[in-house]
Order: structure tokens, then C-alpha cells, then sequence
């Protein structure tokens, strides 16, 4: 991709000019050498792109998230009731009426959450729109790639749980934790080329996007429809702001947030929101007349420079971005290094004890996820690119090697947010189900109606049968005399 542009002088002899050469994961060079004050753009020779921005982020992120999973354990095992009772804490926001009411965790949860899956969005967004996606054909490899890699792990966690209550958390076993994968590629191969990153990332989008669709289909609670109707009409009004090209922020996070509401209200997990918003953020490269605004906007700053110019300046260069990059460069730090920490600071406190482990060793649930993680991924990633590229007779094929595929396989065997997220759902949804549900009720007595019921009060005691000796007969009431 290479953009330039030469317009006319700009005041005597100054004549910007911008150049950019490469593209995804590619270097960019430098063409010209800038003065202090031209309006020529000097690219560095490592400038960073977009996606290694993003790669750069959730690999770092995957320290904050370790620190925090070991400081949960810590505190469940130091101090169990303190750590209950601190995200048990029920948090309130009333408006008269009507408000939302949680526990901190369930605001981390379905809140904040939020946030993270509005950044999966954008990063799923700009793959399509500029990324390796951008060839529509490119598009089946991680989409095949993906569903295989939660398809086989599903089966086999199945294979273990089936007949048991435990087999209703078979999405615990599917979903691959891009922050800690990508750390561990780092970790395990530093040299590793950008290409076989790029190739995870893909079919990981793929995993978080088919993640959120599972929670809302298969791990929502009782749904409310006329809630559920509201929240689905918001998202619409969004799409439709979109299209109509309305660049306002704010009217976005208000429909964001009444949308948030009205799927928390409903029933469905509320960080579908997130991922919808983010899939509407559009991403596309600056205009050459976006940029020219931008210039002549600093060029009358630079000759007058007030606070309105400056506010004008401000503006040409935040608009000449699209809002899919302006959003990402906004949340995806916050969500990498404090949200999804807090998330497992509020869900991996688990208590470690004797008992527990000794239950652990042989449970389904714990040899289904293991063995779906470890076995399944590498083996449902492989065979998935494999069989795609026999169909399509090497027409579409992974960009790297059988080696990196298989390695990225295996390393895609890391689970941990969206796991977490469907675990803690899946039990506040049997913890809400009613006793007995699931099995076939007696059917009930029928009450006696108000008559009968009198009739029963004012009844009087029946006389003791007269037996033998015993407390009813003559004998006895002589001796009780």
C-alpha cells in the first residue's frame, strides 16, 4: 500500500508530503527527511502498525493477568470469606424507581466485560476491513480453522460428562485466551515471525466472537422479550447512525450504555453490547482530503495560534482517523491491563485444599477440559487447515508452515477469560434453578377449599377406641381416677 500526496504551496514554498510504504506487519521506510517545521511527515523506520500495536499490548497484558490470577488464589486461600464477601458486595444504581442491582462480581462480569469484547470487535472489524481479511477468500481459513478448534474440545469434554449434570458446561473447554497465548508464543519463541502471530490472532478472533454467541444463545437466563426487543431496536439505531455516516461519540455511548441496560434487563449476558458496538466501529485509512484539512487547519494555528484554531487543529486530526482506531487506541490498554486483570482477580479465587484436589484429579469436568485443551485444540486446529486446504486443492492454505500451524495449535490450548466468564455463568444458572428442576413433578394435591378447611378446625377430637386395656378402656379411666 503506498499513499502520497503533493497539493498545491502552501504559503510560499512549503508543500507537504506525505509517504507510506508497506503494509500489515510490514516495515515502513523513509522517503524524504523533514525539517523542524515542515508540514512533510518524517516516518520512522520501525513505525509500528496497527496490528503489532495490538500484539505488542496483549502480549505485555499477559504478565498483569498472571500477577492477578495468582493474587485471586492467594487471597481465596488466605482469607475464603473475605474474598466471598468482598465480591459478594451488592452494588446498586437507582434512578426513583428503577435501577440495577448486582454483586461487584457480576458488574465486573457482564460491565467491564464489556469493554473487553468492544475491543475484540474492533480488532475482528479492522482484520475485515484493512487486516488479512480483507480478501474476502482469506476469510474461510481462520473461520474453518476457529470452529474446529472448539468443535473437537467440545466433543471430547462431552465424551467425558455425557449423561451428567457436569455436561452442561461444555463451553468451558473451547475458547483460547489470546493475551496468555500470545504471551506464550513470545515466551517460547521470540524470534517468531510476525506471520505466524497474524495466523493466531485470526482464528482467536474467531474463537471470542463464536464465544460471545454461545454465552448469548446457550448461557442466558430466563428471557425477558420485550427487553430483549428494546436492546436488539438500540443496536439497530446504531447501525442505522452508522450507515447515515454520524460520527458524534456521545450519541454512540448513549445508545451503548441503553442497549447495556436493556439486555442486562432481559436476561442475555449484556457483553453481546460490546462486541456489536465494536463490530460497527468501520476502519479504513486516512483521506487524502481528511489529511489536507489537517494540514491547513495547523497551518492557520501556527500563524495565529488561539484557542479556537487550536480546538480546530484538535478536531481535523481526531476525525481525519477512523473511529475504529480512535476507539482501540482509547480502551485497548484499559481493557488489557486493568479490566481483564480485575476479571480474574474477581473469578480465580478458588480454594485449594486436599479434598478438593483429590476430587479434581478424577473428575470429568477436569479431564474434559484438560484433555479438550491440551489434545483437542492442536488436533481440531490442524485437521481443520488440513482438510480445507485438501478441499480447496491449495487454493487456501495457513500462511505459514505445518510446524507453525501445529505449534500455534498448541499453544491456542490456552483457556482462560471466556472460559471463566461461561463457568461463572453456568453456575449462577443452576445456583437460580429451581429444585427439581429438570425431572418430572408429582402432581400436586388439591387443596381443600375454605369449607373444608372450617369444617376441619371445628371437628370434634374423636373418641379413643375402647381396647383391652388400654388408655381407652374402663380399666384405665378407673385408674386414672
Amino acid at each position: 500500500m503506498t499513499i502520497a500526496s503533493e497539493p498545491g504551496q502552501i504559503g510560499r514554498s512549503e508543500a507537504p508530503q506525505w509517504a507510506c510504504s508497506g503494509g500489515a506487519g510490514e516495515d515502513s521506510g523513509v522517503t524524504d527527511s523533514a525539517s523542524p517545521f515542515s508540514l512533510r511527515t518524517a516516518w520512522a523506520l520501525n513505525l509500528e502498525t496497527p496490528l503489532r500495536r495490538f500484539l505488542r499490548t496483549e502480549t505485555g497484558s499477559a504478565a498483569v493477568l498472571l500477577a492477578a490470577a495468582i493474587a485471586a488464589l492467594a487471597w481465596a486461600n488466605i482469607d475464603s470469606s473475605g474474598y466471598a464477601a468482598a465480591w459478594g458486595t451488592e452494588l446498586s444504581i437507582r434512578i426513583g424507581r428503577a435501577g440495577l442491582a448486582a454483586d461487584l462480581r457480576e458488574w465486573v462480569n457482564s460491565g467491564l466485560m464489556a469493554f473487553f469484547f468492544l475491543v475484540a470487535g474492533l480488532e475482528a472489524r479492522r482484520e475485515f476491513d484493512m487486516g488479512e481479511l480483507r480478501e474476502r477468500r482469506r476469510l474461510a481459513l481462520p473461520l474453518v480453522v476457529g470452529l474446529g478448534g472448539m468443535v473437537v474440545p467440545i466433543a471430547i469434554y462431552l465424551g467425558f460428562n455425557a449423561g451428567r449434570p457436569s455436561a452442561g458446561g461444555w463451553g468451558t473447554a473451547m475458547s483460547t485466551d489470546t493475551a496468555f497465548a500470545l504471551g506464550m508464543l513470545a515466551l517460547v519463541g521470540p524470534g517468531v515471525p510476525d506471520r505466524v502471530r497474524t495466523y493466531l490472532l485470526t482464528f482467536a478472533i474467531v474463537d471470542d466472537v463464536a464465544g460471545i454467541v454461545i454465552i448469548a444463545v446457550a448461557y442466558s437466563g430466563q428471557i425477558d422479550v420485550p427487553a430483549l426487543a428494546v436492546g436488539l431496536a438500540i443496536l439497530a439505531a446504531a447501525a442505522a447512525a452508522r450507515g447515515r455516516g454520524i460520527r458524534n461519540g456521545a450519541a454512540y455511548l448513549a445508545l451503548g450504555v441503553a442497549a447495556w441496560v436493556a439486555f442486562f434487563k432481559s436476561g442475555v449476558d449484556p457483553v453481546v453490547v460490546g462486541l456489536v458496538m465494536g463490530l460497527l466501529a468501520l476502519a479504513y485509512p486516512a483521506s487524502r482530503g481528511d489529511l489536507e484539512q489537517a494540514s491547513e487547519s495547523f497551518r492557520l494555528f501556527r500563524e495565529q495560534p488561539t484557542p479556537e484554531l487550536a480546538r480546530d487543529v484538535r478536531e481535523s486530526v481526531r476525525t481525519a482517523l477512523s473511529p475504529n482506531d480512535r476507539l482501540q487506541q482509547l480502551y485497548h490498554p484499559w481493557t488489557s491491563y486493568l479490566i481483564v486483570p480485575l476479571f480474574a482477580l474477581a473469578n480465580a479465587g478458588i480454594t485449594v485444599s486436599g479434598s478438593f484436589l483429590a476430587h479434581a484429579y478424577t473428575s470429568p469436568v477436569t479431564l474434559g477440559i484438560l484433555v479438550g485443551y491440551v489434545a483437542g485444540k492442536p488436533v481440531g486446529t490442524v485437521a481443520a487447515a488440513w482438510l480445507l486446504t485438501r478441499i480447496s486443492r491449495g487454493r487456501i492454505r495457513p500462511p505459514v508452515g505445518w510446524a507453525a500451524v501445529t505449534g500455534a495449535g498448541a499453544i491456542a490450548g490456552i483457556g482462560f477469560i471466556v472460559s471463566l466468564l461461561i463457568a461463572s455463568l453456568a453456575h449462577r444458572r443452576d445456583r437460580h434453578r429451581p429444585r427439581g428442576a429438570g425431572r418430572p413433578r408429582a402432581r400436586p394435591r388439591a387443596r381443600p377449599g375454605p369449607r373444608a378447611d372450617h369444617a376441619r378446625r371445628i371437628r370434634r377430637p374423636r373418641m379413643p377406641l375402647l381396647r383391652p386395656g388400654g388408655a381407652g378402656s374402663p380399666g384405665a379411666a378407673q385408674r386414672l381416677r
